[in-house]
């Protein structure tokens, strides 16, 4: 039986979450949602990849009244590769539900047209605070009819000094409103915000997203930082060993200098290596975890910032090059590896002047340092990925489907179903994995016989 049945859902969500093979709420699910659903205001300590996006999105989309103009929910994320996930997610929940209108407004798309694309208001608006703000400002955006604001991983926001944005939204946002709040930590700042935005919110500490605890096993290397380079090679290389295959790594540097330059010398070393940082143009950074996420990259190297929000369902390794600088990001990173009840390893460098910050860390998580000495190997860390990814300069605007691709990849293409990877439209663009052995040829084919009778210009991403 399916748990949702249970629910005060519309029937549309019943059916949606049956397409989406949820038959089994999640602890997150489980305990929000009856409160969501009774229109209680939430506060819930939630980590990314719980299923808190399926918690308020089901519940902002079963109030949603389709035949009523105006935007009904706002979500607010910290960055615009999160709002991207969330939209993407909450249009695949309201799939059963006809002609519901959703819109993401982050910074790095062109105002004027979203000004234009609001002058028909959607019924759900995702966006980052920056963003929304300008849009409400200057009356593009209008919130008179707004039942339910979504502030989704709060405690990042305020992170990047997003507080002044929220609460000038917030001023512009009708009184009487539901309000959930997610963060996956609760520190003093996320308490005072949710007092000054929430009417006795039932608080809610959920697990993982399958109830499973976390399989992790932290170590840390005491290194020079003149070492860092020669320990992750080792620490990558002992990696490739363990698994026997192909297998990725997320990488954190604190700086972005240091991300560049620790991809710069990966990649010198045979291993494929990607830079994620908020220096980069907002369509690069968007490609750069496309690739990472469909298995075109072995090691991605990021700034915290730009990594919020990353959800890769198997990744073995995280290392932080870096020691966090405190406990809540080292919580952050950790938790990227070790998901739906795989085992994950989380290794930190710590140069010695650091280890009293190292040892403040561990008695905040309630864990005991495991130190260890490199990896006996010889740092041969080589790793190319199996799949490399296509662009085809076509998308949502040219009725392109992932359907269409794939069955012409399948089928004049030559390819078999195993040598295709995640296929991603957008507006303008479509990407596709292929086995990266078939690449090359499966792009010059492509391009001479095109996808449905229609020629499309073709390219691969990346090296």
């Amino acid at each position: 039986m399916n748990d949702f049945t249970r629910l005060a859902l519309r029937r549309e969500l019943i059916d949606s979450a049956s397409a989406r093979g949820f038959d089994h709420m999640t602890p997150v699910q489980a305990q929000t949602l009856p409160a969501i659903l009774d229109g209680e205001d939430v506060l819930g300590q939630a980590e990314t990849g719980s299923g808190k996006t399926a918690a308020f999105g089901f519940g902002l989309l079963n109030k949603l009244v389709v035949d009523r103009a105006g935007t009904q929910a706002l979500v607010l994320c910290p960055t615009r590769e999160l709002a991207d996930q969330v939209g993407q997610a909450l249009r695949l929940f309201a799939a059963t539900i006809p002609n519901v209108k959703l819109m993401t407004l982050c910074g790095g798309a062109p105002m004027r047209a979203q000004v234009n694309s609001l002058s028909q208001p959607p019924h759900i608006v995702v966006g980052t605070p920056g963003r929304v703000l300008a849009h409400l400002r200057r009356g593009s955006l209008n919130t008179d009819a707004l039942q339910t604001l979504v502030l989704d991983e709060a405690d990042r926001m305020l992170d990047m000094g997003f507080i002044a944005d929220i609460e000038a939204i917030v001023a512009c946002l009708p009184s009487q409103r539901q309000t959930l709040l997610f963060s996956a930590t609760w520190p003093e700042a996320i308490r005072n915000v949710s007092a000054q935005l929430q009417r006795h919110p039932k608080q809610i500490t959920a697990a993982g997203g399958d109830g499973q605890p976390l399989r992790i096993t932290q170590i840390f290397h005491q290194v020079d930082e003149a070492d860092k380079l020669a320990a992750l090679e080792r620490v990558l290389a002992d990696t490739k060993r363990r698994q026997k295959a192909f297998s990725q790594a997320l990488v954190f540097c604190n700086r972005r200098d240091d991300v560049d330059r620790v991809c710069a010398h990966l990649n010198k070393r045979g291993v494929s290596a990607l830079a994620l940082h908020g220096d980069r143009e907002q369509r690069e950074r968007d490609e750069v975890l496309l690739r990472f996420a469909n298995q075109s990259c072995a090691v991605l190297v990021a700034t915290d910032v730009a990594a919020r929000g990353l959800d890769i369902a198997s990744l073995p390794l995280v290392v932080s090059m870096d020691l966090a600088r405190d406990i809540d990001t080292h919580t952050h990173r950790i938790g990227r590896t070790g998901r739906a009840g795989e085992a994950g390893r989380a290794v930190s460098f710590c140069t010695p002047r650091e280890r009293d910050r190292a040892e403040r860390i561990a008695v905040a998580a309630g864990i005991r340092l495991n130190w260890s000495r490199w990896p006996d190997n010889d740092g041969s860390a080589r790793a190319q990925p199996p799949m490399a990814t296509l662009v085809i300069q076509g998308g949502r605007r040219d009725k392109l489907r992932p359907g269409d691709i794939l069955g012409a990849l399948t089928g004049d293409g030559g390819l078999t179903s195993d040598e295709v990877g995640r296929i991603e439209i957008t507006t303008a663009r479509a990407y596709v994995a292929v086995a990266r052995s078939r690449v090359k040829p499966t792009r010059d084919r492509l391009r001479q016989t095109g996808i449905k009778g229609r020629r499309f210009r073709v390219g691969v991403l990346g090296p």
